[in-house]
């Protein structure tokens, strides 16, 4: 491997970002060694440590830390600029990495992937599947998708899909079995399928409202998960109540796997955005899938964009 400095940072990024020596060999094609080599003389030529290693792991010191927060996004974008160099004229290419929850990929990436795809067939599309809010510069992603309220107000926001609601759900069997809700309070005595966002976390309280009174329930139950789609399953099965975007159980309420209870409380929201950081220099490649998004708004599968 070349022992230029831009190099050796290239090498760290890798290595810094895959936490593994022969991980990040093999993205760069190269040996392990030829590539610890690189970063120990970018260590050298820093004089700080900025990876620390056993024989099991691979750590980032706090110099690492800084060194790959200021110029990984950095060199992502020179990267980036010099294969923008190389397309043809016109051409698009690159790669755009989202953030997305799980009701996105039936409610909005369905669609518009595949249009997005055939328009601009070089440009790859990473997406990650968190339901967890995840911060989307701390992890180098291109764009996210989530609810307005979830979206910091520094953000660029595209609409995605029109207003939807929050419904509580559940299967026939469960209500043969168990009995129907009233009223919010209810639920603390029903068998609910329990959210939780991270492993350290409390469970997700459920939230209805009813005119200017808000509702925050405390729910339990048998299931408790991160995974929207297991919620559904579970729900579907009987064994308890799923709160959940409307539009993401609308094949289940049509055929009546499902049906909605206490109607009177389901707050509505607006639907989801794509977002991004409000900066000067946005890739081409995200530029042409904001573009995607936008036609697919105006195109009537979603609602209006901002």
């Amino acid at each position: 491997m070349a022992s230029t400095l831009l190099n050796a940072l290239n090498a760290f990024i890798v290595v810094a970002r895959r936490l593994s020596y022969a991980a990040a060999a093999r993205d760069l094609g190269v040996s392990t060694s030829a590539l610890s080599q690189a970063v120990r003389q970018l260590e050298e030529r820093l004089g700080v440590t900025l990876l620390t290693r056993t024989s099991r792991s691979v750590a980032l010191t706090d110099a690492g830390h800084r060194l790959l927060d200021n110029a990984g996004p950095a060199l992502d974008q020179a990267l980036e600029s010099l294969k923008t160099v190389r397309a043809k004229r016109g051409e698009v290419t690159g790669r755009v990495r989202l953030s997305v929850p799980s009701a996105s990929v039936s409610m909005v990436l369905a669609d518009l992937l595949p249009r997005f795809i055939a328009r601009y067939p070089k440009v790859g599309v990473e997406v990650h599947v968190d339901d967890r809010f995840v911060n989307t510069v701390a992890g180098e992603f291109d764009a996210g998708m989530r609810l307005i309220e979830s979206i910091d107000r520094d953000m660029v926001h595209v609409r995605l899909s029109g207003p939807t609601r929050l419904v509580v759900v559940g299967a026939p069997s469960y209500f043969e079995r168990k009995g129907v809700p009233q009223k919010p309070q209810d639920l603390l005595q029903h068998d609910c399928i329990c959210i939780r966002r991270s492993p350290s976390g409390e469970p997700w309280a459920w939230e209805l409202e009813r005119g200017k009174k808000t509702y925050r329930v405390p729910v339990r139950g048998p299931v408790t998960t991160n995974d929207a789609e297991l919620m559904r399953t579970m729900a579907v099965a009987g064994v308890g109540l799923f709160y959940s975007l409307e539009n993401r159980v609308e094949s289940d309420l049509t055929s009546g796997r499902l049906r909605v209870v206490l109607e009177p409380y389901t707050p509505e929201v607006p639907g989801l955005y794509l977002y991004f950081p409000k900066r000067s220099q946005v890739s081409p490649a995200l530029k042409a899938f904001v573009e995607i998004a936008r036609e697919q708004v105006k195109a009537g599968r979603a609602g209006g964009a901002t």
